[in-house]
């Protein structure tokens, strides 16, 4: 016995008529007595007589009926109610994002999102790009915040959020301070400190440097954005950092030939449902990404 035969029952008794019934549900005539037919031997009674073209309860269908509208109003209920909750947007959200898109992306977004949604929780691990991607894909996480790796993902969805150019710094009394222009092999001479090799940003930069047929030579690795411009900026090499973290011990150098440029963005797994408040967080990133 199924919803769907008891819903016909109560059609079939309201109307009087299997064809009516049959109008009313959108269902062919002989799917509602397939459907009557099934109900009655699953309760093992005869639920009408059909009396010429009349159809009238038997005692036992007047006794089932009370007992079906009961069956059907709850399911109602029960459609109603999920409804109002999957338009709420509360719970857990947890999200694993680098420290430098916590710093310099999330914060206005973070605001507005408990502002706007204050039954909603978030947690936020502070990590590396490459550790919440990981997280995603073993399903710790439900969203990753993260520098989007240049190969797709058969589990990922990646959805590009921001465009992060790459700019090359230097000490100012750097010898590449001084150059107008300069192009990607004279860069190689130098040495420069890098994120390490297995970053999406390290791999990113690699490729620009493999078109032209040279290696950066790197004198030190370190994940951290603001440590590498630090690092530069006291004379231990070139760095490729974001704008967001050039300061004024910095110069930029003009690299008309050197295009290092990152997509910043939201990933999530194919096989997990997005719950409203991670459909709600990521509706405002890309809010916040046009305003930009």
């Amino acid at each position: 016995m199924d919803i769907q035969e008891l819903l016909t029952f109560i059609k079939v008794a309201e109307t009087q008529s299997f064809s009516e019934a049959a109008d009313a549900l959108f269902v062919t005539q002989p799917a509602v007595s397939k459907r009557i037919a099934a109900l009655e031997s699953h309760l093992n009674v005869r639920l009408f007589d059909r009396i010429g073209r009349q159809v009238h309860l038997t005692e036992a269908g007047r006794r089932l009926l009370p007992k079906a509208k009961k069956v059907a109003e709850d399911v109602n209920d029960i459609k109603r109610s999920m409804s109002l909750q999957m338009e709420d947007v509360s719970g857990e959200l947890l999200i694993a994002t680098s420290h430098h898109i916590g710093l310099h992306r999330l914060p206005n977004t973070l605001k507005t999102f408990q502002q706007t949604y204050p039954l909603a929780e978030i947690h936020i691990d502070f990590t590396q790009s490459e550790d919440a991607h990981k997280q995603v894909l073993k399903g710790d996480a439900e969203l990753g915040i993260i520098t989007l790796s240049a190969h797709s993902e058969a589990m990922l969805n990646a959805i590009p959020i921001w465009s992060d150019p790459l700019k090359c710094v230097v000490s100012h009394d750097h010898p590449l301070a001084q150059m107008d222009d300069v192009d990607v092999v004279e860069l190689s001479k130098y040495p420069c400190v890098l994120p390490h090799d297995n970053t999406f940003t390290r791999q990113i930069a690699e490729k620009v440097f493999a078109v032209n047929g040279v290696r950066p030579q790197v004198k030190m690795n370190t994940n951290n954005l603001e440590t590498l411009a630090m690092l530069a900026s006291i004379g231990w090499g070139w760095s490729l950092v974001p704008s967001t973290v050039v300061n004024e011990q910095l110069v930029v150098v003009n690299l008309p030939d050197l295009n290092v440029e990152r997509k910043l963005g939201v990933i999530h797994h194919k096989q997990r449902t997005l719950s409203r408040a991670a459909s709600a967080f990521i509706e405002l990133l890309q809010e916040s990404a046009n305003e930009t």
